[in-house]
């Protein structure tokens, strides 16, 4: 994906942020172009052209957010009992990127912690998701944090 200086992006680990430059880094011994991007006061160098999956994609668009968190209200998918399979397997969706993965997760912890009290590890990966996820809607459709809590609270209430 091309994206220029000043664009706003979405890093899939780190959330929404921006371009603010692009420079050349030595990254393994060759210089690569990097995106500069600016995360709340977090700077980090993504690189321009990359054989892995992109960590940055584009903000969710208004009209595709209102698709995208209708996941939430879904019904949940029962997660794996084994631990290990159950992180290894949040893990995979966590690391696509992609938020509509992110919704899923929220859910599916969601759908979990009725049924059984979560790990720290799944109440880490449930607040890294709602966390990414909040600052996202909050971005797309310009609403408060705060409400944007509340009306994620609601659609898991559901």
């Amino acid at each position: 994906m091309d994206f220029q200086v000043g664009d706003t992006v979405v890093h899939r680990n780190y959330g929404p942020g921006k371009i603010i430059d692009l420079e050349e880094r030595k990254i393994h011994g060759s210089v690569r172009a990097c995106y500069v991007v600016e995360i709340g006061n977090l700077t980090i160098w993504v690189p321009v052209d990359t054989d892995e999956q992109p960590s940055l994609r584009p903000p969710t668009t208004q009209r595709a957010f209102k698709k995208v968190i209708s996941v939430l209200s879904s019904p949940g998918i029962p997660l794996p009992e084994d631990r290990q399979a159950r992180q290894q397997y949040l893990h995979s969706r966590m690391h696509d990127g992609k938020l509509t993965s992110v919704c899923e997760v929220i859910r599916d912890l969601t759908l979990h912690s009725r049924q059984k009290k979560l790990s720290d590890n799944d109440k880490a990966i449930l607040e890294r998701a709602r966390g990414l996820l909040v600052e996202e809607w909050g971005m797309c459709t310009s609403t408060p944090p705060a409400q944007v809590e509340r009306e994620l609270s609601n659609l898991l209430s559901n």
